[in-house]
């Protein structure tokens, strides 16, 4: 007959070989998907881990940094782990704007990311974008979130790549056109910037004079200061914190800026 404390070191041991394991698996298990994530997105995190788009994925930091009570901050720095996260919510909210999710829509976004980011990176992207596709998202919200956090550079990057995502299958549907306008008017980019994106990406809306921001009414001199001020505007060193691939899609985008600017001046015929 087994003493008491016999008994005693059984129950210990099965605790310690069999219960204790369980409950470090389940705990694992039950994290927050954010928690996860975090390690996922190059460049690590930033103000992405609170507000709502951390509450998205779970990163249970609870609400986002609360700015200074002044009319004085120092503007947040955006890393390439808040871009590509908030890259990833906003994609989702287009995908999911017309009620349906499409696969081709799928291996478009699979397609322009191994392109953008690389396979690894990209595989890692698609996980947290499927994770997303499965939650109610506040567009609204997550776009004031990153209208307040995010510099300017990074917000026009950010709606270029929706667009490119947008209107990878040759088309951009009036409800695509819509979700992109709401997103561009809660981040704060001003009108004539998305008439610029709409210029650039959609053939039968090009036109140059949008994408340098000037009526066609424009004098010459007017002209050459509207390409000198997009140029600037649009310089890929302005989002080289972001990373080198963040840059070099960038560099498609200063192109577009110079092509309509030789394109008009042909058809003026100045140099």
């Amino acid at each position: 007959m087994l003493s008491f404390w016999s008994i005693i070191l059984i129950i210990i041991a099965i605790y310690f070989l069999f219960i204790l394991p369980n409950q470090r698996r389940q705990h694992r298990q039950s994290r927050p998907s954010g928690v996860r994530y975090a390690r996922w997105i190059g460049g690590g995190l930033g103000w992405a881990l609170g507000g709502p788009i951390g509450a998205l994925l779970g990163f249970a930091i609870g609400s986002m940094a609360e700015a200074p009570k002044t009319t004085e901050r120092a503007e947040p720095i955006t890393r390439p782990g808040d871009f590509k996260l908030s890259l990833m919510v906003l994609t989702a909210a287009i995908m999911k704007a017309d009620n349906s999710i499409k696969k081709s829509e799928l291996n478009y976004v699979k397609s322009f990311l191994v392109n953008q980011f690389g396979n690894n990176e990209a595989s890692e992207l698609l996980i947290v974008l499927r994770e997303l596709l499965k939650k109610d998202i506040d567009l609204v919200a997550v776009s004031n979130q990153i209208g307040m956090m995010m510099d300017p550079a990074a917000k026009q990057q950010l709606l270029h790549y929706l667009f490119g995502i947008s209107t990878a299958d040759g088309e951009l549907s009036m409800t695509e056109t819509s979700t992109l306008k709401t997103i561009a008017q809660h981040m704060g980019i001003p009108d004539a910037d998305f008439r610029a994106m709409l210029s650039m990406f959609v053939k039968k809306l090009y036109n140059p004079y949008d994408i340098l921001e000037i009526s066609a009414e424009a004098t010459d001199e007017e002209v050459k200061k509207a390409y000198r001020q997009a140029a600037l505007k649009y310089h890929p060193d302005r989002v080289a914190h972001l990373g080198e691939d963040v840059k070099k899609d960038a560099e498609e985008k200063f192109k577009k800026v110079a092509e309509a600017y030789e394109t008009i001046k042909k058809q003026r015929g100045f140099s």
